[in-house]
């Protein structure tokens, strides 16, 4: 009877551990993140990335979504701006990641906005 009762035990020590960890898992952050290479610069407001791959990514904190940090590949940060929420425009396939705006020549092309692959939403960074 004492081996039926610690296996009981057991299972629901190990029960709730799993409920317990998932939603610990529900409390962390969730942070959107693509990582994006361009092979000619590009510019975000105020500043300009030269050809190469960047991270993007929105709400590091997991609760400011407006937010979005730029980073070199090598982890540097180069851009943290504020974004409003856009939605992705009809007939943009959902593995398209960023639209463009208008440069004059010889100026590097903006970014207009940046989407999730598969997101229905995107961030829309705000130019002056």
């Amino acid at each position: 009877m004492s081996i039926r009762k610690s296996i009981v035990t057991a299972c629901a020590a190990v029960a709730a551990g799993l409920v317990m960890a998932g939603s610990i898992q529900a409390l962390e952050p969730v942070s959107q993140i693509n990582h994006l290479t361009f092979s000619q610069a590009v510019a975000l407001p105020g500043v300009v990335l030269p050809p190469g791959t960047y991270t993007f990514q929105a709400g590091p904190d997991g609760r400011s979504p407006e937010l979005v940090i730029v980073r070199t590949r090598d982890g540097k940060g180069l851009f943290l701006g504020l974004t409003r929420q856009v939605s992705r425009p009809a007939g943009m396939p959902s593995s398209r990641t960023v639209t463009f705006g208008e440069a004059a020549a010889g100026e590097p092309t903006p970014i207009a906005a940046w989407f999730l692959v598969g997101s229905s939403t995107g961030h829309q960074f705000l130019y002056r």
